[in-house]
Protein backbone atom coordinates (compact mmCIF):
# COMPACT_ATOMS: atom_id res chain seq x y z
CA UNK A 1 0.00 0.00 0.00
CA UNK A 2 1.09 3.57 -0.59
CA UNK A 3 2.39 5.52 2.33
CA UNK A 4 0.22 8.52 3.29
CA UNK A 5 1.39 11.90 2.03
CA UNK A 6 3.96 13.29 4.50
CA UNK A 7 2.74 15.63 7.21
CA UNK A 8 3.35 19.24 6.33
CA UNK A 9 4.11 22.12 8.65
CA UNK A 10 1.22 24.62 8.86
CA UNK A 11 3.26 27.31 7.14
CA UNK A 12 3.84 25.00 4.16
CA UNK A 13 0.12 24.49 3.49
CA UNK A 14 -1.55 26.95 1.13
CA UNK A 15 -4.92 25.21 0.91
CA UNK A 16 -6.52 22.84 3.41
CA UNK A 17 -9.79 21.01 2.80
CA UNK A 18 -10.96 19.47 6.06
CA UNK A 19 -13.70 16.83 6.23
CA UNK A 20 -16.12 18.61 3.91
CA UNK A 21 -19.53 17.42 2.80
CA UNK A 22 -21.23 18.90 -0.27
CA UNK A 23 -24.96 18.74 -0.94
CA UNK A 24 -26.78 19.67 -4.15
CA UNK A 25 -30.41 20.87 -4.17
CA UNK A 26 -30.52 20.43 -0.36
CA UNK A 27 -30.84 16.64 -0.69
CA UNK A 28 -28.12 15.06 -2.87
CA UNK A 29 -24.96 14.25 -0.89
CA UNK A 30 -22.03 14.28 -3.32
CA UNK A 31 -18.90 14.62 -1.16
CA UNK A 32 -18.50 12.75 2.11
CA UNK A 33 -15.74 13.74 4.52
CA UNK A 34 -13.21 14.88 1.92
CA UNK A 35 -9.87 16.12 3.28
CA UNK A 36 -6.73 17.15 1.44
CA UNK A 37 -3.80 19.55 1.81
CA UNK A 38 -2.01 21.43 -0.96
CA UNK A 39 1.46 22.81 -0.13
CA UNK A 40 2.74 26.10 -1.50
CA UNK A 41 4.45 26.05 -4.86
CA UNK A 42 3.70 22.39 -5.60
CA UNK A 43 1.55 20.38 -7.96
CA UNK A 44 -0.97 18.07 -6.29
CA UNK A 45 -3.23 15.81 -8.33
CA UNK A 46 -6.71 14.51 -7.57
CA UNK A 47 -7.42 11.30 -9.49
CA UNK A 48 -10.48 9.14 -9.89
CA UNK A 49 -13.13 7.88 -12.31
CA UNK A 50 -15.99 9.87 -13.79
CA UNK A 51 -18.57 10.82 -11.17
CA UNK A 52 -16.17 10.42 -8.25
CA UNK A 53 -16.61 14.04 -7.12
CA UNK A 54 -13.36 15.55 -8.38
CA UNK A 55 -14.89 18.52 -10.20
CA UNK A 56 -17.27 19.12 -7.30
CA UNK A 57 -14.25 19.35 -4.99
CA UNK A 58 -12.72 22.05 -7.18
CA UNK A 59 -16.01 23.97 -7.31
CA UNK A 60 -16.27 23.78 -3.53
CA UNK A 61 -12.86 25.46 -3.34
CA UNK A 62 -13.48 28.07 -6.06
CA UNK A 63 -16.96 29.04 -4.86
CA UNK A 64 -18.72 27.88 -8.02
CA UNK A 65 -20.96 25.42 -6.16
CA UNK A 66 -23.54 28.12 -5.59
CA UNK A 67 -24.09 28.52 -9.34
CA UNK A 68 -25.28 24.89 -9.41
CA UNK A 69 -27.39 24.90 -6.23
CA UNK A 70 -24.60 23.23 -4.29
CA UNK A 71 -23.29 24.03 -0.82
CA UNK A 72 -20.57 22.97 1.60
CA UNK A 73 -22.68 21.81 4.54
CA UNK A 74 -19.98 20.45 6.84
CA UNK A 75 -16.24 20.86 7.36
CA UNK A 76 -14.10 23.79 6.33
CA UNK A 77 -11.86 25.02 3.53
CA UNK A 78 -8.99 27.33 4.45
CA UNK A 79 -6.75 29.25 2.07
CA UNK A 80 -3.71 31.01 3.53
CA UNK A 81 -5.25 30.34 6.94
CA UNK A 82 -8.63 31.97 6.19
CA UNK A 83 -11.98 30.22 5.79
CA UNK A 84 -13.32 30.41 2.21
CA UNK A 85 -16.11 27.81 2.10
CA UNK A 86 -19.28 29.13 0.43
CA UNK A 87 -17.68 32.49 -0.39
CA UNK A 88 -18.56 34.22 -3.67
CA UNK A 89 -16.41 33.14 -6.65
CA UNK A 90 -15.21 36.68 -7.39
CA UNK A 91 -14.01 37.05 -3.79
CA UNK A 92 -12.08 33.80 -4.02
CA UNK A 93 -10.45 34.94 -7.29
CA UNK A 94 -9.37 38.15 -5.57
CA UNK A 95 -7.87 36.08 -2.75
CA UNK A 96 -5.71 34.26 -5.32
CA UNK A 97 -7.51 31.12 -6.54
CA UNK A 98 -8.47 30.73 -10.20
CA UNK A 99 -10.24 27.68 -11.64
CA UNK A 100 -9.71 26.53 -15.22
CA UNK A 101 -12.95 24.71 -15.95
CA UNK A 102 -13.33 21.38 -17.69
CA UNK A 103 -13.96 22.01 -21.39
CA UNK A 104 -11.86 25.20 -21.34
CA UNK A 105 -14.80 27.71 -21.47
CA UNK A 106 -13.03 30.37 -23.49
CA UNK A 107 -15.06 33.20 -25.10
CA UNK A 108 -15.11 32.08 -28.72
CA UNK A 109 -16.18 35.38 -30.28
CA UNK A 110 -13.37 37.31 -28.60
CA UNK A 111 -9.74 37.39 -29.72
CA UNK A 112 -6.90 35.69 -27.87
CA UNK A 113 -5.75 39.00 -26.38
CA UNK A 114 -9.28 39.94 -25.33
CA UNK A 115 -9.66 36.58 -23.58
CA UNK A 116 -6.39 37.14 -21.76
CA UNK A 117 -7.42 40.63 -20.65
CA UNK A 118 -10.64 39.13 -19.30
CA UNK A 119 -8.56 37.04 -16.91
CA UNK A 120 -7.22 40.23 -15.32
CA UNK A 121 -10.66 41.68 -14.50
CA UNK A 122 -10.14 41.56 -10.72
CA UNK A 123 -6.79 43.34 -10.84
CA UNK A 124 -6.50 46.97 -9.85
CA UNK A 125 -3.33 47.64 -11.80
CA UNK A 126 -3.43 48.03 -15.57
CA UNK A 127 -1.64 49.41 -18.57
CA UNK A 128 1.96 48.26 -18.65
CA UNK A 129 1.47 45.56 -16.00
CA UNK A 130 -1.29 43.91 -18.02
CA UNK A 131 0.73 44.13 -21.25
CA UNK A 132 3.76 42.62 -19.52
CA UNK A 133 1.70 39.70 -18.28
CA UNK A 134 0.24 39.13 -21.75
CA UNK A 135 3.82 38.96 -23.03
CA UNK A 136 4.59 36.49 -20.24
CA UNK A 137 1.70 34.27 -21.36
CA UNK A 138 2.91 34.43 -24.97
CA UNK A 139 6.37 33.43 -23.76
CA UNK A 140 4.95 30.23 -22.26
CA UNK A 141 2.50 29.67 -25.14
CA UNK A 142 4.24 31.12 -28.24
CA UNK A 143 1.70 29.68 -30.67
CA UNK A 144 -1.00 31.90 -29.09
CA UNK A 145 0.91 34.99 -30.18
CA UNK A 146 0.57 33.83 -33.78
CA UNK A 147 -3.22 33.53 -33.52
CA UNK A 148 -4.72 36.97 -34.11
CA UNK A 149 -8.28 35.93 -35.00
CA UNK A 150 -11.21 34.86 -32.85
CA UNK A 151 -10.53 32.28 -30.14
CA UNK A 152 -13.27 30.03 -31.51
CA UNK A 153 -10.99 29.17 -34.43
CA UNK A 154 -8.22 27.84 -32.17
CA UNK A 155 -7.53 24.12 -31.99
CA UNK A 156 -8.45 22.22 -28.82
CA UNK A 157 -4.87 22.35 -27.59
CA UNK A 158 -4.58 26.06 -28.27
CA UNK A 159 -7.85 26.71 -26.46
CA UNK A 160 -6.51 24.84 -23.43
CA UNK A 161 -3.35 26.94 -23.55
CA UNK A 162 -5.49 30.07 -23.72
CA UNK A 163 -7.57 28.95 -20.73
CA UNK A 164 -4.42 28.42 -18.65
CA UNK A 165 -2.95 31.71 -19.88
CA UNK A 166 -6.15 33.53 -18.93
CA UNK A 167 -5.83 32.08 -15.42
CA UNK A 168 -2.25 33.35 -15.19
CA UNK A 169 -3.46 36.86 -16.05
CA UNK A 170 -5.18 37.00 -12.66
CA UNK A 171 -1.75 36.57 -11.00
CA UNK A 172 -3.13 33.73 -8.88
CA UNK A 173 -1.40 32.08 -5.98
CA UNK A 174 -3.18 28.85 -6.91
CA UNK A 175 -4.73 27.41 -10.09
CA UNK A 176 -7.36 24.67 -10.05
CA UNK A 177 -7.06 22.70 -13.30
CA UNK A 178 -9.99 20.48 -14.28
CA UNK A 179 -9.17 17.78 -16.87
CA UNK A 180 -6.68 19.76 -19.01
CA UNK A 181 -5.99 16.68 -21.18
CA UNK A 182 -9.63 16.26 -22.24
CA UNK A 183 -10.01 15.96 -26.01
CA UNK A 184 -6.31 16.47 -26.75
CA UNK A 185 -3.98 14.25 -28.75
CA UNK A 186 -1.20 12.45 -26.81
CA UNK A 187 1.38 14.82 -28.30
CA UNK A 188 -0.55 17.91 -27.19
CA UNK A 189 -1.19 16.40 -23.75
CA UNK A 190 2.55 15.99 -23.29
CA UNK A 191 3.17 19.59 -24.41
CA UNK A 192 0.46 21.09 -22.17
CA UNK A 193 1.55 19.12 -19.11
CA UNK A 194 5.16 20.15 -19.70
CA UNK A 195 4.09 23.79 -19.68
CA UNK A 196 2.04 23.29 -16.51
CA UNK A 197 5.10 21.84 -14.79
CA UNK A 198 7.25 24.72 -16.06
CA UNK A 199 4.76 27.33 -14.84
CA UNK A 200 4.85 25.89 -11.33
CA UNK A 201 8.65 25.68 -11.26
CA UNK A 202 9.31 29.15 -12.67
CA UNK A 203 6.48 31.27 -11.25
CA UNK A 204 5.86 29.47 -7.96
CA UNK A 205 2.12 29.14 -8.63
CA UNK A 206 0.50 26.26 -6.77
CA UNK A 207 -1.59 23.82 -8.82
CA UNK A 208 -4.34 21.40 -7.85
CA UNK A 209 -4.82 19.17 -10.88
CA UNK A 210 -7.92 17.05 -11.48
CA UNK A 211 -7.18 14.49 -14.16
CA UNK A 212 -8.24 11.08 -15.46
CA UNK A 213 -4.93 10.59 -17.26
CA UNK A 214 -3.26 9.32 -14.10
CA UNK A 215 0.00 8.46 -15.80
CA UNK A 216 0.59 12.02 -17.03
CA UNK A 217 -0.69 13.61 -13.82
CA UNK A 218 1.69 11.59 -11.66
CA UNK A 219 4.60 12.53 -13.88
CA UNK A 220 4.35 16.19 -12.89
CA UNK A 221 2.68 16.06 -9.44
CA UNK A 222 4.51 15.62 -6.14
CA UNK A 223 1.51 14.35 -4.18
CA UNK A 224 -1.70 12.64 -5.17
CA UNK A 225 -5.15 11.79 -3.84
CA UNK A 226 -7.49 9.17 -5.27
CA UNK A 227 -11.21 9.79 -4.99
CA UNK A 228 -14.06 7.35 -5.50
CA UNK A 229 -17.76 7.70 -4.73
CA UNK A 230 -17.35 11.11 -3.12
CA UNK A 231 -14.54 10.30 -0.70
CA UNK A 232 -10.75 10.06 -0.64
CA UNK A 233 -9.73 6.41 -0.66
CA UNK A 234 -5.94 6.71 -0.98
CA UNK A 235 -3.26 9.38 -0.84
CA UNK A 236 0.50 9.53 -0.97
CA UNK A 237 3.65 10.97 -2.48
CA UNK A 238 4.05 10.46 -6.21
CA UNK A 239 6.56 7.63 -6.02
CA UNK A 240 4.48 5.72 -3.49
CA UNK A 241 1.38 5.94 -5.68
CA UNK A 242 3.22 5.03 -8.88
CA UNK A 243 4.65 1.92 -7.21
CA UNK A 244 1.40 0.91 -5.51
CA UNK A 245 0.06 -2.33 -7.05
CA UNK A 246 -3.58 -1.27 -6.86
CA UNK A 247 -2.86 2.10 -8.47
CA UNK A 248 -0.86 0.37 -11.19
CA UNK A 249 -3.68 -2.01 -11.94
CA UNK A 250 -6.69 0.28 -11.79
CA UNK A 251 -5.25 3.66 -12.86
CA UNK A 252 -1.97 3.09 -14.69
CA UNK A 253 -2.94 0.03 -16.76
CA UNK A 254 -0.32 -2.15 -15.13
CA UNK A 255 -2.25 -5.42 -15.26
CA UNK A 256 -1.23 -6.88 -18.61
CA UNK A 257 -2.77 -10.29 -17.87
CA UNK A 258 -6.33 -9.06 -17.35
CA UNK A 259 -7.92 -9.69 -20.72
CA UNK A 260 -11.45 -10.88 -20.13
CA UNK A 261 -14.48 -8.67 -19.44
CA UNK A 262 -15.40 -10.99 -16.58
CA UNK A 263 -12.18 -10.11 -14.78
CA UNK A 264 -12.66 -6.44 -15.58
CA UNK A 265 -16.13 -6.42 -13.98
CA UNK A 266 -14.81 -7.80 -10.72
CA UNK A 267 -12.11 -5.18 -10.17
CA UNK A 268 -14.05 -3.21 -7.55
CA UNK A 269 -14.29 -6.22 -5.27
CA UNK A 270 -10.50 -6.60 -5.36
CA UNK A 271 -9.49 -3.08 -4.51
CA UNK A 272 -7.62 -3.36 -1.25
CA UNK A 273 -8.38 0.23 -0.24
CA UNK A 274 -12.16 -0.25 -0.22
Amino acid sequence: MAEPAPKLAPEEILLSVNNIEVVYDDVILVLRGVSLDVPKGRIVTLLGPNGAGKSTTLKAISGLLGTEDGEVTRGNITFMGEEIANRAPEEIVRRGIFQVMEGRRIIEDMTVTENLRLGAFTRKDGGAAIRNDIDMVFNYFPRLKERTGLAGYLSGGEQQMLAIGRAMMARPKMILLDEPSMGLSPLLVKEVFGIIEKLCAETGVTILLVEQNARMALKIAEFGYIMESGKIVLDGAKDDLVNNEDVKEFYLGGDKERKSFKNLKSYKRRKRWL
